[in-house]
């Protein structure tokens, strides 16, 4: 099932989001508003709206709030694209420059900066504490996440432990607290907002997962990025992880000196990727995240919603972009 079909349940409520984000980019600095104007517009899956809507409509919410945290979501997430790129000196996403490699590195942080500040404006507009509670945390947590994976850098010396702890705070929090905030405000009991947090964490570790698989099974215009990205910045990714520990000496030495320079032979450490079990392994931890989402979502109710929220799951680990 295409990610079109899975979305097509909430298109009206996604069209509404878009709305929001237009109205609330807006702003009396040009710079802001063609920057923001111009990651927002490239595009992507908007996965973390999606789920703050696909939650809300199954738990049955009638409001127009969801479209404002749907919003709030996508600006903290374009806020960390936007300091992501910076630190990672990356010059393409989603098929085209970057905002750092068209305005410069200092623009792109300061309407990070603009964009996430925007975001918390929009979070005391909802005017409920406990959404205020789990956004705080969680952006707290992401900012651990970026500090972890910068601490990771260049380290071939990584566990399996460590990495999915970093998966956990960098790219699943935020997919957890966008099903979590929705639950708050479609009143949802304790048990169903933490299957909600479930579902969005389980989640947004299969969509990490799978985005470790195709750096190395992908290629550029299907990805809209450089594959092997990672491995040029140092990052110990699963798969360049389970292929040390299941490779040969010389083979694990290769991609230990690649991690620790960020300049060994892309095509070789591929080979090897290839050769052992490595990008099927990291596949497999993707599977049981996505099976964990479907899981939770057993104490939802029955909708189109419900069925588009379990399509979701299967999709994160089937996409080959």
């Amino acid at each position: 099932m295409s990610i079109t079909t899975i979305v097509a349940p909430i298109e009206n409520d996604m069209k509404a989001v878009d709305a929001v984000i237009r109205e609330r980019l807006n702003s009396d600095v040009v710079m802001i508003r063609t920057i923001g104007e111009y990651i927002i517009s490239a595009g992507g899956k908007r996965m973390r709206p999606a789920l703050v809507l696909m939650v809300a409509n199954a738990l049955g919410y009638s409001g127009h709030l969801h479209h404002l945290l749907a919003a709030t979501v996508e600006f903290i997430h374009t806020s960390t694209l936007l300091h992501d790129d910076v630190v990672d000196e990356s010059e393409l996403r989603r098929g085209r420059s970057t905002a750092n490699s068209v305005f410069g590195n200092a623009a792109s942080v300061l309407v990070g900066d603009y964009l996430y500040s925007r975001s918390f404006e929009m979070m005391v507009d909802v005017n409920e504490m406990k959404i205020m509670q789990i956004m705080s945390n969680a952006t707290t947590v992401i900012a651990e996440g970026e500090v972890l994976q910068l601490l990771n850098v260049h380290d071939p010396d990584i566990t399996v432990e460590r990495y999915m702890q970093v998966i956990h705070y960098k790219t699943a929090k935020l997919f957890e607290a966008s099903a979590q905030v929705a639950a708050v405000i479609s009143g949802a009991n304790h048990e169903v907002e933490q299957a909600a947090a479930a579902y969005g964490r389980h989640i947004g570790a299969a969509f990490q997962l799978i985005d470790d698989v195709l750096d190395y099974a992908g290629d550029v215009a299907a990805l809209g990025k450089n594959v092997g990205d990672d491995l040029r910045e140092g990052k110990p990714t699963l798969p360049l992880i389970r292929a040390m520990q299941v490779g040969s000496p010389e083979q694990a030495a290769l991609i230990r000196s690649a991690i620790e320079t960020g300049e060994g032979d892309f095509e070789a450490v591929a080979n090897i990727i290839h050769d052992t079990d490595a990008l099927s392994y990291t596949r497999e931890m993707a599977v049981k995240e996505a099976m964990l989402a479907k899981e939770a979502l057993s104490v939802f109710p029955a909708s189109k919603f419900k069925e588009s929220m379990l399509a979701l799951a299967d999709f994160s680990v089937s996409r080959d972009r």
